[in-house]
């Protein structure tokens, strides 16, 4: 497997590649060579035959021709014949024969084929020298398989063949220079070969270990490792490569920085949310939810991912199956919180994310707590209603007694005298509930301004009194005032101020009894916080009203609050300045045992009379 391994590398391939480029060249290059130098050797040794053949058919000519007739020897021309073809046409591994017109062997240069003399050669080739060919030429191999040229040539005397020259040549030694030749060449090619493979390891190392380094640094990128610094080895395609990858470290870096920035910043986004958000995939699976999501629907939404929404929102058949087609937009959620017992209304918008090619690959649902929006909108509804029923009210009656003064009961004085007076009450009542309006419009657009200067509390207190002493006394109510020995003058708007003790003093003489007490009470808390109360011995409110008696024309007995000439609006008028002031005001009831009004004064403003 290992070098099943190797040989799957660029570099086993590399050097693979190199080394049968070199084989292939020199086998090209040795067929080439051999086959050109066999043909030359080949050429040379029967062009060698050749020329002997012929110089000795000239000779054996002079020595064949003349006077001797056909069957005659001169032993003197024979001896001397093969004195030359012993002596003078000597090959290595050859045999040389005269013969004459018959084909009978005279002369033969192998002393061991002396016997062949006075035979006749059948060769194809001395019949074909004998009838004038001299174009004769082969290829034999004997019965030693050893590969031998033959070469025959006529001789002729005056245009008359008196003979044959025959030369047979061993091409052994040819063969084995030849042989030698390749033996030399194949060592040369194994050399080269061994040459070639240590310089193709050395190439292919040269170009793999830059890509191994690249490989290797491009592995720590992808585990996270962004100090990685490929070195530059050169100019070439390798370096260029390495600057690029080196470019693209520093750039991917920087990307993942700037997306894990963006990302850090998405998530605080997701996390510090005023709304909840939940993310879904195509099918509607919970992949993303932040804490705010979670702490409206009172749910972990670690637990919850994975969940499908249209079970946690409650969706119906019909609403999941607009929500999967991606045109179910919003809804009301109300949920009942078990930890306060609270209910919330809780606004669900649905928002589709569309790709390209794909359609919609997941949802957006934002969740908006609008429980306070809801209330608001119930306050003004009911604000408008209260409005306008303490407005119909004294308009009706109005229009009542003047049509029935226009109908004649001015003829009456006396009842048309009790007329006129319900009408300018009437009309008084609508006069200070407009003012109230008024002052309340000012105050919550900040456009009532605060006339600040020093004033004595206790004078302050007495004043309150002296303006109640007549219906105190009616109804026989006791008024108490208590100080703090030592209180310094405080920092505020008299009138502003006045009108919140009036309306506190107000609505204590109405629900007090005969015979009761009411008493203000004013001191300075060890923070300096400015703190003045009212305490009186009327009937108190219920529990369940004292969230919302503060509201502008709630009334805990309606019908009696209306008789008493009020309008609903007086500690709310109250709250206003106070907080215009940057105090804060609250009540404390027991049914049947009194109430308690307490609202404060910043400490700054203390200090500053104090100094």
């Amino acid at each position: 497997m290992k070098w099943y391994s190797f040989f799957r590398t660029i570099q086993a391939k590399l050097i693979i590649i190199y080394v049968l480029l070199i084989l292939i060249a020199m086998q090209l290059i040795g067929v080439y060579f051999v086959s050109a130098m066999k043909n030359s050797l080949t050429s040379n040794f029967s062009k060698d035959l050749q020329e002997r053949a012929d110089l000795l058919s000239i000779l054996a000519a002079e020595k064949l021709g003349g006077t001797l007739e056909p069957g005659d020897k001169d032993n003197s021309s024979m001896d001397s014949l093969g004195i030359i073809v012993t002596n003078l046409f000597n090959m290595n591994n050859a045999e040389i024969q005269v013969l004459d017109a018959s084909g009978k062997v005279l002369v033969t240069s192998v002393t061991s084929h002396a016997d062949y003399v006075g035979r006749r050669n059948t060769q194809t080739v001395v019949s074909r020298a004998l009838q004038g060919s001299k174009d004769n030429e082969e290829y034999v191999v004997d019965e030693d398989n050893i590969r031998k040229k033959v070469v025959a040539k006529p001789v002729i005397s005056k245009g008359k063949i008196v003979g044959a020259v025959y030369i047979v040549a061993s091409m052994s030694d040819l063969y084995s220079t030849m042989g030698g030749v390749n033996n030399i060449f194949i060592s040369g090619i194994l050399l080269a070969l061994g040459l070639t493979a240590v310089l193709g390891v050395i190439l292919a190392h040269t170009i793999t270990q830059p890509i191994k380094e690249i490989t290797r640094h491009a592995t720590a990128v992808a585990e996270g490792n962004f100090d990685q610094k490929m070195p530059i080895f050169g100019d070439d395609e390798i370096g260029q490569l390495s600057e690029a990858f080196n470019y693209m470290t520093s750039r991917l870096r920087e990307a993942l920085l700037q997306n894990e920035e963006e990302k850090e910043k998405l998530a605080s986004i997701l996390t510090n949310m005023s709304d909840g958000v939940i993310a879904t995939d195509e099918a509607g699976r919970i992949i993303l939810m932040n804490r705010r999501a979670g702490a409206i629907l009172g749910v972990d939404g670690e637990e919850l991912t994975g969940s499908g929404i249209a079970a946690l929102m409650g969706l119906n058949s019909e609403q999941h199956e607009s929500f999967s087609e991606g045109t179910f937009h919003t809804m009301l959620l109300e949920i009942n919180s078990e930890e306060n017992g609270r209910s919330y209304m809780v606004r669900v918008t649905f928002t589709p994310i569309h790709r390209r090619e794909f359609g919609i690959t997941g949802t957006i649902a934002v969740l908006q707590d609008v429980t306070e929006q809801e209330k608001l909108e119930a306050s003004r509804r009911e604000f408008v209603a209260n409005v306008s029923h303490e407005l119909r009210t004294p308009l009706t009656t109005i229009k009542s007694y003047t049509e029935a003064l226009d109908d004649g009961a001015l003829e009456d004085p006396p009842l048309a005298s009790r007329f006129v007076s319900v009408i300018q009450n009437e009309t008084e009542r609508m006069i200070r509930l407009v003012t109230d309006l008024l002052h309340l419009s000012r105050l919550d657009n900040k456009e009532a301004l605060l006339r600040k200067q020093p004033t004595d509390l206790l004078d302050m207190l007495e004043d309150v009194a002296d303006r109640f002493s007549f219906q105190m006394r009616q109804k026989d109510i006791h008024c108490g005032i208590l100080v703090q020995q030592g209180m310094p003058k405080a920092l505020f708007d008299r009138d502003q101020i006045d009108q919140v003790l009036d309306n506190l003093v107000s609505n204590a003489l109405k629900y007090t009894q005969a015979g009761g007490s009411v008493t203000m009470e004013a001191r300075m808390a060890e923070d300096h916080v400015l703190t003045i109360s009212l305490q009186d011995t009327g009937i108190g409110i219920p529990k369940k009203d004292l969230d919302r008696i503060f509201e502008r024309f709630y009334r805990v007995d309606k019908a009696r609050s209306r008789n008493m000439g009020g309008t609903g609006l007086g500690l709310s008028i109250a709250r206003e300045i106070v907080y215009a002031h940057g105090g804060t005001i609250s009540l404390q009831s027991e049914l049947g045992q009194g109430t308690r009004v307490t609202f404060t004064l910043p400490p700054v403003e203390a200090q500053e009379v104090a100094k």
